[in-house]
């Protein structure tokens, strides 16, 4: 008997990848729905553009149907979309050469995109009610001096800031050895700090 939305619904990602291998659409657009908001959210962040991040993520998503034959189900598939978004938008970027891009958020932004991109640098967490305030004031600062980093760099530091991934979790999402990971957050960090001297007190 065919199945039913319910039952895609109720598989794994694993399964749902496999009977997508074999052709079963509704299982891709079952996939789709569960993670066309993060690599949406991904994508936007490193473009800081609404309309090019849709463009993207749905090229991002064309791309992965046709490779899913080549997802090896040992890893995550979250893991594998991430990393297939991530590539589409940095090859964009290099190709026309958006590395720097406008330090005006988009008007389109919602509110909740706004506030999860300004709780960015906060590297120690501090949870003072009037620090998040002041962070929140800076997050247009915050966003202009991330827009100036190399894709690479951008995209470590918004998966382990934005998104909350541990530095291991960026590695295998990348396929990236561990030690460059750290090397990139740390020159990342750096940089950062450099362009937002001016705002220390």
């Amino acid at each position: 008997a065919p199945l039913s939305a319910t039952d895609f619904a109720a598989r794994d990602d694993r399964d749902l990848a496999a009977l997508a291998a074999q052709g079963r659409e509704p299982a891709f657009r079952e996939l789709l729905s569960r993670y066309e908001r993060p690599v949406f959210s991904l994508v936007f962040r490193m473009v800081r553009d609404r309309s090019l991040a849709e463009d993207l993520a749905q090229e991002a998503f064309i791309r992965a149907f046709n490779a899913i034959g080549s997802y090896n189900p040992s890893f995550k598939f979250s893991n594998w979309i991430l990393k297939i978004a991530n590539n589409h938008t940095i090859d964009y970027l290099r190709k026309r050469k958006l590395d720097t891009i406008s330090i005006h958020g988009s008007p389109h932004a919602s509110s909740a995109e706004e506030e999860a991109r300004t709780r960015l640098v906060i590297e120690d967490r501090d949870e003072r009610p009037d620090a998040y305030v002041e962070n929140r004031e800076l997050g247009g600062e915050i966003e202009a001096a991330i827009g100036q980093l190399r894709p690479e760099y951008r995209t470590v530091i918004l998966l382990r800031h934005v998104e909350g991934y541990s530095y291991e979790e960026i590695a295998d999402t990348l396929e990236l050895p561990l030690g460059t990971v750290k090397t990139y957050i740390h020159r990342a960090r750096n940089e950062l700090k450099d362009s937002l001297a001016h705002l220390a007190p």
